[in-house]
């Protein structure tokens, strides 16, 4: 399906991309926890839609993201999670749940809105720090920058734990290991979805606007100043943007590993490299992979005598963990 840009062709992947979400959400919410396979009753029907929802909009976040540190980075194994933007906003979101900290917010969208700012504080610092230590001799290496990553989200796990540990009379939702593992969060208030909704469709407006100059990112940066890109404000805007739509599913989910490093290289494959292309089709990707995902992991030890939910960053990082590497492997033979 690669080939020229075109409106008709943007239009066309658009509802393509829709229209096969809309299939494999269908056959999401046909699927029990237990196992069983098949058209529900009316109110399970009901139950089942937020979950598959919840995680549609999570890996579409988190892969258009992905498209936006990769551009913006020239870095092919750039994602929200191996850049500590997950594990930082996952760490402030759930400093955000302190009664010091929401205590000063009123309760529904303000104080949901107060979440995701906190979170965005967090990827945002995390990113920044992450840049700092990996481009001190003047230069980002690739491979610098995700070992940078690593140690910081090592950094991020090591500080949300502490806190836990210090204070231990959180408001109720899920558990500690849970949200910093990554999960879909079925207690999460309509405000907090509505919030995080709202900011991913503002963050997708703005990289499907300065998608033509994501494909100019790609070149160095004299290439890219001479077709008329003005290559730092380019890289903020990318770069706040990414961490802005990292941080509004983060609050609410926790950090969801490697959708943001799998998704855009799928889609690549299928519609090429054009950024103008790649953001809806790798989005439309990232919730079909999710919502597949948390399908699978409430049905895997949902039958027999365990009966329990695995959270779904278990099930991405065991998929995204070989596909790191495989990619890793690919760079390193490219040098």
């Amino acid at each position: 399906m690669s080939g020229r840009w075109s409106i008709t062709r943007l239009l066309t992947t658009i509802a393509i991309s829709v229209a096969a979400w809309l299939a494999i959400a269908m056959l999401c919410m046909m699927i029990g926890s237990t196992g069983h396979f098949g058209w529900p009753a009316p109110q399970i029907w009901i139950d089942r839609q937020t979950p598959v929802l919840m995680a549609s909009l999570i890996g579409a976040a988190l892969a258009g993201a992905g498209v936006a540190y990769q551009a913006v980075l020239r870095n092919p194994l750039a994602d929200p999670y191996l850049l500590s933007a997950s594990s930082g906003a996952a760490l402030m979101a759930y400093l955000w749940r302190l009664p010091f900290a929401s205590g000063f917010l009123v309760s529904g969208m303000a104080a949901a809105m107060g979440q995701q700012g906190f979170a965005f504080i967090g990827a945002l610092l995390s990113v920044a720090i992450v840049f700092a230590l990996a481009g001190a001799r003047g230069r980002l290496e690739p491979l610098t920058l995700l070992l940078v990553g690593v140690i910081m989200n090592s950094v991020n796990g090591s500080l949300f734990l502490l806190v836990d540990a210090l204070h231990k009379n959180l408001p109720a939702g899920a558990g500690p290991m849970t949200f910093l593992i990554g999960a879909i969060q079925t207690n999460t208030s309509f405000a907090q979805l509505l919030a995080a909704t709202v900011l991913c469709a503002v963050g997708t407006l703005v990289l499907l606007l300065i998608s033509g100059e994501l494909n100019a990112a790609v070149l160095s940066d004299d290439e890219a100043i001479a077709l008329g890109v003005r290559v730092q404000r380019l890289r903020w805007i990318a770069l706040i943007v990414a961490s802005l739509m990292t941080a509004a599913v983060v609050a609410i989910s926790g950090p969801i590993g490697f959708i943001g490093l799998i998704c855009p290289h799928l889609a690549r494959l299928v519609v090429g490299r054009d950024a103008r292309i790649l953001i809806p089709a790798s989005m439309a990707i990232g919730a079909m992979l999710l919502a597949i995902a948390d399908a699978l992991s409430r049905t895997l030890l949902g039958v027999g005598a365990v009966q329990t939910e695995l959270p779904v960053g278990v099930l991405t990082g065991l998929l995204g963990g070989p596909f790191f590497l495989l990619l890793l492997f690919q760079e390193r033979r490219q040098r």
